[in-house]
């Protein structure tokens, strides 16, 4: 299936204060429908599961500049992280 999502990453875009876990920018977790590969805090995990979830079966947020990425800061607003979530699709040339 042309554009088929192969997966959904969540890069760390800024990190503020104190982070348990370590997360530094620059940092990626991979979700795909099988598992995740990477480090991330539980906290953080909970509470972006249901974005990646959603676009990981290519759900729609009419807000979105770009369909294909969104934001997430993790819920610790003392030691905030921002992660950029983003599909990863297949791309296939058409002759």
């Amino acid at each position: 299936m042309a554009n088929e999502i192969l997966a959904v990453e969540a890069k760390v875009l800024s990190q503020k204060g104190s982070c348990a876990l370590g997360h530094k920018v620059g940092d990626v977790v991979k979700f795909t429908e099988y598992g995740v590969e990477g480090q991330i805090c539980i906290h953080a995990l909970y509470s972006m599961l249901p974005a990646v979830f959603a676009m990981l079966f290519d759900a729609h947020f009419p807000w979105l500049d770009n369909p294909d990425v969104k934001t997430h800061a993790c819920p610790d607003a003392h030691n905030p992280v921002v992660f950029e979530i983003s599909r990863i699709r297949l791309k296939v040339l058409v002759d």
